[in-house]
């Protein structure tokens, strides 16, 4: 498993320079069989990451545009009437592959944003009467930018409660930013970057996210991950001062979240070559996985308090047993 995972590693920092977290981050969400939404501005590589990964892969892969006049048979696929026939026949889209590359998923409406709420949640999609089941791997990576506000459709929280993680994506450093400017000119001088063989095969992904499962964890941690969410729903039990930290989450993760960290923190312990899942494990992955769950009250909004600063006290005060 560990080469496999190294294959994986050496071929994204090959395409995508810099991005060491990025990197780590959607090979928890694809070993622990989750989606994942990367926030971050225009330009910093959201998009490639998403098509770098799936060229590693040996998978289908299909990018979606969403635009505000996209429709949900537009993505889910439609039953057409067929004239020779005289009967209608089920038209696939572009769901029907294993890694799906969901652009800018906030400039379409609610109605087409829902279109993807039962295949994230249980893998399959219903047109019409019938249901069509998806591949075993189906990964959604979603983007969305977080400065042009304009146009946009903000996603609603069923939908986000679907993603396993939400990724923040910053702006490179200095020193990365010249390797970025290298790497281009490189490739412009050779005509565009070179398109190389898949890595690892769907075989080598089933293998890895089994391996997850089975691996070991303590009672210990599994305790630390309840307490974590438990922490976000009834915070007067863990701060001394009550009335203030539970004035400052309006509502809590759900249990969706709880499994979401059980397996990503099973996830980074594999990436980490660990037959075992520490509390370390834990604390790498929990903003990922409550970030988008979390609902600041308006009292934690006007302070200026992101969800991020909120999950750290939560941190601060949840002790592991």
């Amino acid at each position: 498993m560990e080469a496999v995972i190294e294959r994986l590693k050496e071929h994204l920092n090959h395409s995508i320079v810099g991005q060491g977290a990025l990197i780590d981050d959607l090979l928890v969400a694809l070993i622990a069989k989750g989606h994942v939404l990367l926030e971050g501005p225009p330009g910093i590589a959201k998009t490639t990451a998403a098509k770098a990964l799936a060229n590693a892969i040996q998978a289908s892969f299909q990018r979606i545009q969403f635009t505000p006049d996209l429709l949900p048979g537009d993505v889910t696929g439609s039953d057409i009437y067929q004239q020779h026939s005289g009967q209608f026949q089920f038209t696939a889209g572009p769901i029907m592959h294993d890694i799906v590359l969901a652009d800018e998923i906030n400039r379409a409406p609610a109605k087409v944003q829902s279109a993807l709420l039962e295949a994230m949640g249980e893998r399959q999609i219903t047109v019409g009467s019938a249901t069509y089941p998806l591949s075993e791997l189906f990964f959604v990576i979603a983007t969305q930018n977080p400065i042009e506000q304009e146009g946009t459709y903000p996603l609603p929280e069923a939908q986000l409660d679907r993603f396993l993680m939400k990724i923040q994506v910053d702006y490179p450093d200095l020193e990365t930013e010249l390797q970025v400017l290298h790497l281009i000119r490189e490739q412009d001088k050779h005509g565009g970057g070179a398109t190389t063989a898949p890595v690892v095969t769907l075989d080598d992904i089933a293998a890895l996210q089994k391996t997850a499962l089975n691996i070991y964890m303590a009672d210990a941690v599994e305790q630390y991950i309840v307490h974590l969410v438990m922490a976000t729903r009834h915070p007067d039990k863990y701060f001394e001062d009550e009335g203030k930290m539970a004035a400052m989450i309006e509502y809590g993760v759900s249990p969706r979240a709880t499994l979401a960290l059980d397996r990503c923190a099973r996830a980074h312990a594999v990436i980490a070559g660990r037959d075992y899942v520490t509390p370390d494990d834990v604390r790498a992955v929990v903003h990922n996985v409550f970030r988008h769950r979390i609902v600041p009250s308006f009292q934690a909004i006007a302070q200026n308090l992101s969800n991020d600063q909120l999950i750290n006290m939560l941190l601060a005060k949840v002790p592991v047993l």
